[in-house]
């Protein structure tokens, strides 16, 4: 009878429901040893397999070994995998001589997806025509064929920076997930391992924040649906230092988990929509996240192929400093940087504008080489996986594809963080200076980012404006010189 081999992020019903034989799960410790994850991650990705293993109960043969390749190779050549999520889980169960089964947990299919791109005609694969037609596709928030509310993008309404004076958006707490045994035993083994000298990780130890069973995940999301997602999209690209959460959904991790189907995830939310709950500007921002960006980023990972990840058009070549590769909050005074590092320490998590607008941003401009950023925001990152990461680094934080997937890079001097956060009034640089003791070093690092690469983005009319603003600062070289000579010691 054949075996149904199940990897730690395909949890849910959907990775089995078709499926009558025996399962198979297998607990690596190698991935641990290979890799520095964040603690938090190492242990929600257990806590999840391990309660997944008691739910299936006898019918899952769930083994803790080494390695995959040690177990799978005594069950011969009956296995069967669902397509894995990375290449090199691909490769492994391939050499395993497994039967690949299509991939699951996506709202369009890998060869929907490619019939697209086919249509295109050489046209650039861009988000929004893909997001577009998933949302016809599935019949989420359209009427007739036409969007409800009249657009399909109501990114403009979604970019308000956070509430004058406010330090909260005084929006319901997530709700968050209770401990139990299975989540001591995890914590007493990572415990062992970095006392055994095994492993480490980054990163602090602390409660677990994020679902690990099915259960918990769909609790997680009715409550986002009901009593946050009403506030969700007018300050989704906001940041407030009193608000870790802001009114975002958290359910990215158990989506990556395999335990929410992002179609089940769009339609609550759309029935917020129809039943008057919810506005259309903060429902739609959500579920263009999931049906739209996520779906996005899952397909351009495989269209683009594996050399993707050691793409580096801007010739990026220097490594990440350690005290931004440990997470060391207190090693910069830039309050933008040192308050999303703390963060990051204790959650594995921020949300996706401190990601994109400040460590992204300043790993840009900095000059870090992209293939070592991708692997930090993978590991760093409770819902990091190669597949999220890949696209999103590569592609549309570092700019390191060349504008495949984004026609400009994604950077901005200190005046963006301190219209949409709450950051700057406490920092010792001033956003507005470029050049001296006080220069703030986004501010000044955009300036010097832009010099670096000016015969690179010529010819992008989006960037035009940009260039012509670096010609006319008269303190450009001594900007130059400043941050050459400050390189990447902590600002």
């Amino acid at each position: 009878m054949t075996t149904r081999w199940l990897f730690g992020d395909q949890l849910g019903p959907h990775f089995v429901d078709d499926h009558r034989g025996p399962l198979l799960m297998v607990e690596a410790k190698s991935v641990f040893r290979r890799r520095r994850f964040h603690r938090a991650k190492a242990h929600l990705v257990l806590s999840a397999m391990r309660h997944r293993a008691a739910e299936l109960g006898e019918r899952l043969a769930y083994v803790q070994a080494e390695t995959y390749a040690e177990v799978v190779r005594d069950l011969g050549d009956d296995v069967e995998v669902v397509h894995p999520t990375s290449y090199a889980a691909l490769g492994l169960v391939e050499r395993l001589g497994c039967r690949v089964l299509p991939a699951r947990g996506f709202a369009t299919a890998r060869e929907d997806f490619e019939r697209w791109t086919e249509g295109r005609r050489g046209k650039r694969l861009l988000m929004e025509d893909f997001y577009r037609r998933a949302r016809l596709a599935h019949g989420v928030l359209v009427d007739g064929g036409e969007p409800v509310g009249g657009r399909w993008n109501f990114d403009h309404d979604n970019r308000q920076p956070p509430p004058r004076g406010a330090e909260t958006l005084g929006v319901t707490e997530p709700w968050w997930p209770g401990e139990d045994d299975v989540d001591a035993q995890v914590r007493e083994d990572l415990d062992k391992w970095e006392r055994d000298g095994d492993v480490t990780f980054l990163g602090r130890d602390g409660r677990r924040l994020f679902p690990a069973t099915r259960r918990e995940a769909l609790t997680a999301l009715d409550h986002f649906v009901e009593h946050r997602l009403p506030a969700f999209g007018a300050h989704e690209d906001a940041i407030l230092e009193g608000d870790p959460w802001m009114a975002h959904s958290l359910v990215s991790a158990p989506q990556n988990l395999g335990l929410l189907h992002p179609l089940e995830v769009v339609e609550r939310a759309e029935a917020a929509y129809r039943s008057g709950a919810a506005p259309i500007a903060s429902v739609e921002g959500f579920v263009r996240q999931v049906i739209g960006w996520r779906d996005y980023v899952w397909h351009v990972y495989w269209h683009m192929g594996d050399d993707y990840r050691r793409e580096n058009a801007l010739g990026a070549q220097q490594p990440i400093p350690q005290w931004f590769a440990e997470l060391d909050a207190g090693a910069t005074d830039a309050r933008c940087l040192s308050h999303t590092l703390g963060r990051l320490a204790d959650h594995g998590w921020v949300h996706h504008i401190p990601r994109l607008m400040v460590l992204g941003s300043y790993a840009l401009q900095r000059g870090w080489a992209p293939a070592q950023v991708t692997d930090w925001f993978h590991r760093a990152f409770v819902d990091g996986y190669d597949w999220v990461m890949v696209p999103n680094i590569v592609g549309m934080s570092q700019h390191a594809d060349g504008g495949q997937m984004m026609t400009k890079p994604y950077t901005s001097g200190g005046a963006y963080i301190n219209t949409m956060s709450d950051h700057c009034g406490s920092c010792r640089f001033d956003p507005k200076v470029r050049v001296g003791e006080d220069a703030c070093p986004f501010s000044a690092g955009y300036w010097w980012f832009l010099d670096r690469h000016r015969e690179t983005f010529a010819g992008n009319r989006r960037m035009s404006r940009a260039l012509m603003g670096l010609d006319r600062l008269p303190d450009l070289p001594a900007l130059v010189a400043q941050e050459e000579a400050r390189g990447d010691q902590a600002p």
